[in-house]
């Protein structure tokens, strides 16, 4: 019958309700709304000739077109894609299985280190913030960064306040780029960092803020900024920014994040 719908139909309409709601949301921030629209209206159009008019000639090259497109979708909008499925990943519950999987001794061992990187940072975060010299560092976390790594010149070097100091020194020909940090080493200097576009970043932020926020935005690393201009020290973490931090709140959010 028409109307027989079911618990299993209401649920399945409600998922896919669901689903395109998400999907909805993901265009509009990532400004592809009009994209979303057309998709949507094409969907329209093949259910419609396929499944109510039942026209076979046209319904099949519709089909084909499904078909190709899906595959055209995937790789027009692989870095959207990416960020749902790293948003899945790094969501709260799914990081506590991770956690439940990994041996007690790991743990302890990673919160054990955690300060021996977070001093030296800070002091040289404090020293460059007072003679307002700009820097820009990135913890890599969860998410390899071996691509952002790969853009800059390997240093490969003990997390050292002076040898931070040196690198973003105004004369020092790495000052420029964004260092990564990894498995309690500076991994590299210079590195490019994606830059984010989004329009609600203040218009005073200048360059390094914005690539601050495009890594946070595209992997769980948090980045550190220290204004040229003001001598401001930021963080950007989960593609938000928390702005002229002191230094107690410095080492609180490393810690805590980090940690």
């Amino acid at each position: 019958m028409l109307f027989d719908i079911g618990l299993k139909d209401v649920i399945d309409i409600l998922l896919v309700a669901l689903m395109l709601y998400y999907i909805y949301r993901l265009m509009r921030d990532s400004r592809s709304l009009n994209v979303f629209i057309g998709i949507l209206v094409f969907v329209v159009v093949w259910v419609f000739v396929s499944q109510v008019l039942e026209m076979r000639l046209l319904g099949t090259i519709l089909d084909k077109l499904v078909s190709v497109g899906v595959i055209a979708l995937i790789v027009l909008f692989q870095e959207d894609i990416r960020k749902v499925l790293y948003n899945l990943g790094a969501h709260q519950r799914m990081r506590r299985l991770a956690e439940f999987f990994t041996s007690k001794k790991t743990r302890e061992k990673k919160k054990g280190s955690v300060m021996p990187d977070i001093m030296p940072v800070v002091m040289a975060c404090m020293n460059m913030s007072r003679a307002k010299v700009g820097a820009l560092i990135v913890f890599e976390r969860t998410m390899p960064l071996d691509d952002v790594v790969s853009t800059g010149d390997r240093i490969d070097a003990n997390i050292n306040q002076r040898l931070i100091e040196n690198i973003f020194f105004k004369n020092s020909p790495l000052h420029d780029g964004a260092m990564v940090i990894s498995e309690h080493r500076i991994k590299a200097a210079g590195c490019i960092l994606p830059v984010s576009h989004d329009l609600d970043i203040p218009k005073e932020l200048g360059l390094r803020h914005r690539s601050a926020m495009g890594i946070s935005q595209e992997s769980d690393a948090l980045a550190i900024v220290v204004s040229e201009e003001t001598g401001a020290i930021s963080i950007a973490v989960h593609g938000e920014f928390r702005l002229r931090l002191s230094a107690e709140e410095l080492e609180s959010i490393l810690t805590k994040t980090l940690g």
